[in-house]
């Protein structure tokens, strides 16, 4: 276990709680794809369009870079969603994936901001489940923010942040989790 968060009593807990921290590691086009398709639906719903598109179109990039519209929102994706999905297979196929391992944070955030329907909130989830990188502090999660209200009062961003410096250099992990004290 890490040091920074045995430090801390409440995170401690969680982490006897919770065992070691699982962060599962996915491709990038896949993670890419799973994420605009999420984004405000439950993940079952996200799952159940997912596996429409991937039955009605594929999910190789050249399948989705050429898609028509309607086929893509025949298997549930909204417009915004279909066209941001037109465009991450698009960016990935003119290699914008590429080299993203090699990147610091900051730049593959610069990137995949790039790309219609990705946000740094996004980004984070990619560098945290797609690359693996163990010291991303996703400020903008929902979940992060509640669970850092209700277990260390935090009441803003900037507290937020005075959080995620006592974790460091392991806040995806402190990150993990928070999200898992919100499971019940």
């Amino acid at each position: 276990m890490h040091p920074p968060l045995l430090a801390d009593p409440t995170m401690a807990a969680l982490c006897q709680q919770h065992g070691p921290a699982r962060l599962k590691t996915r491709p990038a086009f896949e993670s890419l794809l799973g994420a605009i398709a999420s984004q405000q639906i439950s993940g079952r719903a996200a799952a159940t369009i997912l596996g429409r598109l991937r039955r009605r179109v594929g999910f190789t990039q050249r399948a989705l870079a050429t898609a028509h519209l309607n086929t893509l929102r025949a298997s549930g994706l909204s417009r915004a969603k279909s066209l941001a999905t037109r465009d991450l297979a698009r960016f990935a196929r003119a290699g914008g994936l590429r080299g993203l391992d090699r990147m610091s944070d900051e730049s593959v955030i610069e990137r995949l901001i790039q790309v219609r329907g990705i946000g740094v909130w996004t980004a984070h989830m990619f560098l945290m489940f797609s690359l693996g990188r163990v010291d991303v502090w996703p400020i903008g999660d929902g979940g992060v923010q509640r669970a850092a209200a209700t277990l260390y009062g935090t009441t803003d961003q900037e507290t937020l942040l005075d959080l995620g410096e006592r974790f460091r250099p392991w806040r995806s992990h402190a990150a993990w989790y928070l999200w898992r004290s919100l499971d019940g």
